[in-house]
């Protein structure tokens, strides 16, 4: 108790980080639905999170993984189906029969339901071939709301080329941080990629000093998935921009400092 008390302490005296809902509003809704995204905005999240690949035929769709199986009743493979294949699939049903006929949504589909002022953390899961399509798709989206993520540095790098009007924000565990060369490699790597961002797991072995020498370089800095208060109390004492959550309404019912 002491040690979240102490938290607590700390964070109050820094600027709280936006939340982000992770997946949409993922504890509640099937994930990387519309459904999950409104709910997201109905929760109060300060931003979404979705994952996107693109479809044999070239669309940009929305889903985590490489296949179907796990949120559908069939198994296809995203890279080597058409998107009105895919599009064709009950994703809602596996979570709850409320919502029985959510679709895959494209790209364009979650943009144009992004309010004016939210966040929209934009994860590529596969790899540089697919900047040429984000760059049509985003020729419209607001700069300022829209950030790309990604685990694979060559997406980051392309982006920052190609569409370089769009923050582009690098993933890593950081394992190993706790040897200082470790630490010059992100830095190096970080630099050649351009990324404007760092994103980390919640258990991930970072302190303070790190995370405000990053963002005293210019990047922003984001923890994932946070679903409970000491854990939303810990990172946001090391002064994190972004908390990135499956359940926006509850851990900011139970971290009234988020607000």
């Amino acid at each position: 108790m002491r040690l979240l008390a102490f938290l607590l302490l700390s964070t109050l005296l820094h600027a709280n980080p936006a939340l982000i809902a992770h997946r949409g509003a993922s504890g509640d809704a099937p994930e990387n639905t519309l459904a999950a995204f409104r709910l997201a905005w109905a929760q109060g999240a300060d931003g979404i999170e979705g994952d996107f690949m693109l479809s044999k035929d070239g669309r940009i769709v929305c889903i985590h993984d490489k296949d179907t199986q796990r949120v559908s009743n069939r198994n296809l493979v995203v890279a080597r189906t058409n998107a009105a294949d895919l599009r064709s699939l009950d994703v809602g049903s596996w979570k709850s029969p409320e919502f029985a006929g959510e679709r895959i949504p494209l790209l364009g589909e979650v943009l144009a339901i992004l309010p004016e002022d939210k966040w929209f953390f934009l994860e590529v899961k596969c790899g540089p071939e697919i900047v040429p399509h984000l760059q049509t798709e985003l020729t419209s989206a607001d700069p300022d709301q829209v950030v790309i993520i990604s685990f694979n540095p060559a997406v980051i790098q392309s982006c920052r080329k190609m569409i370089p009007r769009f923050q582009a924000h690098f993933l890593s565990k950081l394992d190993g941080m706790e040897d200082p060369g470790n630490e010059v490699a992100l830095r190096k790597q970080l630099v050649d990629i351009a990324a404007t961002g760092l994103q980390f797991s919640h258990q991930s072995r970072i302190d303070r000093r790190l995370v405000s020498s990053l963002k005293a370089d210019g990047l922003q800095i984001a923890c994932w998935t946070v679903n409970d208060p000491k854990t939303a109390a810990r990172v946001a004492a090391l002064g994190v921009d972004f908390i990135t959550t499956d359940r926006p309404a509850a851990l900011r019912k139970q971290t009234p400092w988020l607000e």
